[in-house]
């Protein structure tokens, strides 16, 4: 039985997004899912991936082409993140966050700026980074402690920042940090460029996750972390604006990373059910399995069509805010569904470790977090109704 759904096919993608999306397809069927098994077990850093990925063009392509980059365009970022998570969402994540924060640097930063940091994550000499959460801070923006105080020449930093994406791996990161004590809570940030070599920067690895092992995290520790004033982005004070607008774009990918990692759910499930036998039967001549497959196939394509629809308003700038949050909600829930389907009718099967099931159940746990909670969406949802 022809076990290709076709899953994520091209009818959503405009013309122009398809040769990358190609690209995509090709790239994490030699590279990401031969070796995903295998880097999850060992739960270690993915470099050779990285660095095949890098070569190829598939990594921090968004940047603007005068700076190094392919421009890429949201439709094309989307249709990367749906082909790389569907192969492997912690290798995926790792190729998508190899140059996470950039776009604040070449949205707000200095010509300057953008060739000394942005420049060579572009060309592949280096990877960067996006430090917002707190250890006890995840969603709310406007309630970071770490602080930034103006000192002659600079800023120095000192606080805590968690969960980030190459704390240890990346040569740089974008740093959300306090600079003001307004009553206006949301003018009292401001990003920075912060080298990871720095006096005063310290960052060790999160330990083992149950999901998404390929992609480090880690912990960074700053006391009096001296960054000279040019490193700041933009205004200061502006940063909790610029972070808004940034996570809209960031929304719509988040939800191609559910998109990928349903399609994986489901391919998974429909081959298994077609191949095994139970009680003198095929398992997938069963009504309820039929139905579950069903319902899975429905509620992709419902949530998949959704998150093309938010990448069309973003680019049109049409209520960004309100089509993201959907959209990100929306795919990441649809994923944790079908794995939820899928590891049902694996049944004891499914609890293997080396069973591909079994890996994007733990890894749709992490999206419906990341960008985000679910919660924080639906807040965004209905505030941005009205």
């Amino acid at each position: 039985m022809n076990t290709d759904l076709g899953l994520l096919d091209e009818s959503l993608v405009p013309e122009h997004a398809r040769d990358v999306k190609r690209e995509a397809r090709e790239f994490a069927e030699e590279h990401i899912a031969p070796v995903a098994q295998e880097h999850f077990e060992a739960d270690d850093y993915p470099w050779e991936v990285l660095e095949a990925g890098q070569e190829a063009g598939l990594v921090g392509q968004d940047i603007p082409e005068e700076y190094g980059g392919r421009g890429l365009d949201i439709y094309q970022m989307l249709a990367i993140a749906e082909e790389f998570y569907r192969a492997d969402a912690g290798i995926g994540l790792t190729m998508m966050l190899a140059s996470f924060g950039n776009e604040l640097v070449y949205d707000y930063g200095t010509d300057e700026q953008c060739e000394e940091y942005v420049r060579p994550v572009a060309e592949g000499d280096q990877i960067s980074g996006l430090a917002v959460s707190e250890p006890q801070t995840g969603s709310d923006l406007a309630g970071m402690t770490t602080k930034a105080e103006k000192v002659d020449g600079g800023y120095e930093i000192t606080g805590e920042k968690y969960w980030v994406g190459n704390a240890v791996e990346g040569d740089w990161l974008t740093l959300y940090a306090k600079t003001g004590d307004s009553e206006d809570r949301y003018g009292n940030y401001s990003l920075f460029i912060v080298e990871t070599d720095r006096d005063g920067y310290e960052a060790e690895h999160i330990p083992e996750k149950m999901g998404m092992r390929a992609s480090k995290q880690g912990h960074i520790v700053m006391e009096d972390c001296f960054v000279p004033e040019e490193n700041l982005i933009g205004a200061e004070g502006g940063g909790f604006y610029m972070l808004a607008d940034f996570f809209n774009h960031g929304r719509v990918v988040v939800g191609g990373h559910g998109i990928g990692l349903a399609a994986a759910a489901i391919e998974e499930a429909w081959e298994f059910v077609h191949d095994r036998e139970a009680f003198s039967r095929n398992i997938s001549e069963f009504q309820s399995v039929q139905h579950d497959l069903a319902d899975m196939r429905t509620e992709f394509e419902a949530a998949r069509s959704l998150n093309w629809r938010a990448a069309e308003k973003l680019h049109e700038g049409d209520n960004a805010g309100l089509w993201a949050a959907m959209a990100k909600l929306n795919s990441t829930e649809t994923a944790v569904d079908c794995a939820e389907r899928g590891m049902q009718l694996h049944g004891g099967r499914s609890i293997l470790t080396e069973r591909r099931i079994a890996r994007v159940y733990r890894d749709v746990r992490i999206p419906v977090i990341y960008e985000g909670a679910s919660e924080v969406q639906r807040n965004l949802v209905y505030r941005q109704s009205n």
